[in-house]
C-alpha cells in the first residue's frame, strides 16, 4: 500500500498519476485541509476539491484548479449585490460546496469527501488529513492573514515571515491517515510535489503524524516542486526564499528535517546533493496524463528501491 500526502495542483497531478498505476486498495491519498475556510456561507476545501476534480478528470487544465467549462453567473450576481468577489466560486463548483454544507453536522469531512469522490466516479480513496478544523495563518510584513486572504486576496504579495496551523494541536488525524500509518503492508510514503510550507507542513503538524512517519520502516520519498530553483506553480519559491530556505534538493531535505529517505528531482537539478537523502533525477514537469503516470511509476520504483 502507498500513502500519498497531497495538496494543491502539483499534488493533485501526481495523485492522479499514482491512481493510474495503482489499484484502489493499494493507494491512500491524504489531502491538506489547512487551506479550508468559510466563505459566503460555505465551507470551501480548495485542496480536497482540486484533488477530487483532477482524479475525476473534470478539472480546468489551464488553471489547474476549478472545473472545466465553468461559468460565473453566481459571482456576477454577488458582485452586483455588493458581496465579496475576491474568491471565485464557479456555478458548477457551487454544487460541491452546497452538498458539503448540507451534509455537515451529521457527517464527518471524511465521509463527505468520500461521498463527493464517489459521485464523481473516483474509485481511489481520498480523505482529508483531519476531520477537525485546522486553519493556516500566515504572519507577514502586513501582519497576520488568514491563508486565503494571503494567498488569493493578496496574491501572496506580502512578505512571508512564518505560518502557524490553528487547531492542529487538538485536531485528530483522520481515520484514513491513521489507518494508513498503521498498515503493516505500507510500502512507501510519497510527499507529492505540493508546496512544502503551505500544503505538507499542516499534515505533519497534526499530533503523532511526524513521529509515526519517523518510526516507519517504509521509505519516505518527496517529489520536489522545484525545477532549477523555481516553483513549477504557485509561490513556493518566493516563500522559501523569504524564510531563508534554498529551493534546492538540500534545502528541501533540510526543511523536512531528516524525514526523507529520497527525493525525486528534475534533471535540471541533477548533480545536487541532499545530505543522507538519495536522489533520483528525471523529468518532473507533468504536462499531461502520460507525464503523470510516468512520474508516478518512476517515483514508486525509486521508493521501492530504498526499502
Amino acid at each position: 500500500m502507498i500513502l500519498a500526502l497531497a495538496g494543491g495542483v502539483g499534488g493533485a497531478r501526481l495523485a492522479r498519476g499514482l491512481a493510474a498505476v495503482l489499484p484502489p486498495e493499494k493507494l491512500s491519498i491524504i489531502v491538506n485541509t489547512g487551506d479550508d475556510f468559510e466563505h459566503l456561507g460555505f465551507l470551501v476545501c480548495p485542496d480536497l476539491d482540486t484533488v477530487c476534480y483532477t482524479l475525476a478528470g473534470v478539472n480546468n487544465l489551464a488553471q489547474g484548479w476549478g472545473l472545466a467549462g465553468e461559468s460565473w453567473a453566481f459571482m456576477d450576481a454577488i458582485g452586483k449585490l455588493g458581496g465579496e468577489t475576491w474568491f471565485n466560486l464557479g456555478d458548477r463548483d457551487l454544487a460541491t460546496h452546497a452538498t458539503r454544507r448540507a451534509m455537515l453536522g451529521s457527517n464527518s469531512l471524511s465521509a463527505i469527501t468520500a461521498h463527493i469522490a464517489g459521485k464523481l466516479g473516483i474509485a481511489h480513496p481520498i480523505a482529508p488529513m483531519s476531520d477537525d478544523p485546522v486553519r493556516s495563518i500566515v504572519d507577514t510584513d502586513e501582519g497576520e492573514l488568514a491563508f486565503q486572504h494571503y494567498f488569493v486576496r493578496r496574491r501572496a504579495e506580502p512578505r512571508f515571515r512564518s505560518i502557524r496551523f490553528d487547531g492542529a494541536e487538538a485536531a485528530r488525524p483522520s481515520p484514513a491517515l491513521l489507518a494508513s500509518l498503521e498498515d503493516p503492508a505500507l510500502e512507501a510514503v510519497i510527499l507529492c510535489p505540493s508546496n512544502p510550507v503551505l500544503s505538507i507542513a499542516p499534515i505533519l503538524a497534526l499530533p503523532e503524524v511526524r513521529a509515526r512517519l519517523e518510526a516507519l520502516g517504509a521509505p519516505i520519498v518527496a517529489v520536489s516542486p522545484f525545477i532549477g530553483g523555481q516553483a513549477i506553480k504557485g509561490p513556493a519559491a518566493k516563500i522559501m526564499a523569504e524564510i531563508g530556505i534554498a529551493t534546492t534538493p538540500a534545502g528541501l531535505a533540510g526543511y523536512y528535517g531528516g524525514l526523507l529517505d529520497g527525493i525525486v528531482i528534475d534533471r535540471a537539478d541533477a548533480g545536487s546533493e541532499a545530505g543522507s537523502a538519495a536522489l533520483h533525477a528525471t523529468d518532473t514537469l507533468m504536462r499531461n496524463s502520460d507525464d503523470q503516470k510516468r512520474l508516478a511509476s518512476e517515483t514508486l520504483a525509486f521508493a521501492r528501491s530504498l526499502r
